[in-house]
C-alpha cells in the first residue's frame, strides 16, 4: 500500500512562507512526477506545481513564488511557497503519477489570514 504523507501546512500570513513536503516511505518516487495541488474552500482541485526528474512546471498563479524540488534518496518531495496570498488558503494535496499509476496523500491545510 502507497503511502503519501504531506506534512508543513499551518496559519501564515499574507506575504509569509511555508514549506510543505511529501514523504513517500518505502515507495520509491525517482520515476514518478510528482506534483502539488491545491483546493481552496467551494473550489475544484487545482494543479499548481509538477516536477518530472528535473523538469518543473508551475501553474501561472504560483509562477515565481513556489519552487518544487524533490529528493529522491529521501523519498520526499518539498514546496517551497513564498509571498503567500489569502488566496493561497487550501487544503494541498501530493500526487504521484506513472503511466496509469497515480497516488494520492490525504493533503496538509494551509490557511493565509491576519
Amino acid at each position: 500500500q502507497v503511502q503519501l504523507v504531506e506534512a508543513g501546512g499551518g496559519l501564515v500570513q499574507p506575504g509569509g512562507s511555508l514549506r510543505l513536503l511529501c514523504a513517500a516511505p518505502g515507495f520509491t518516487i525517482r520515476y514518478y512526477v510528482m506534483s502539488w495541488y491545491r483546493q481552496g474552500i467551494g473550489q475544484e482541485r487545482a494543479l499548481g506545481v509538477s516536477i518530472i526528474r528535473d523538469a518543473t512546471n508551475y501553474a501561472d498563479s504560483v509562477k515565481g513564488r513556489f519552487t518544487i524540488s524533490r529528493d529522491n534518496d529521501k523519498n520526499t518531495v518539498y514546496l517551497r511557497m513564498n509571498s503567500l496570498k489569502p488566496e493561497g488558503a487550501a487544503i494541498y494535496c501530493c500526487k504521484a503519477s506513472r503511466m496509469f499509476t497515480e497516488y494520492w496523500g490525504q493533503g496538509t491545510q494551509v490557511t493565509v489570514s491576519l
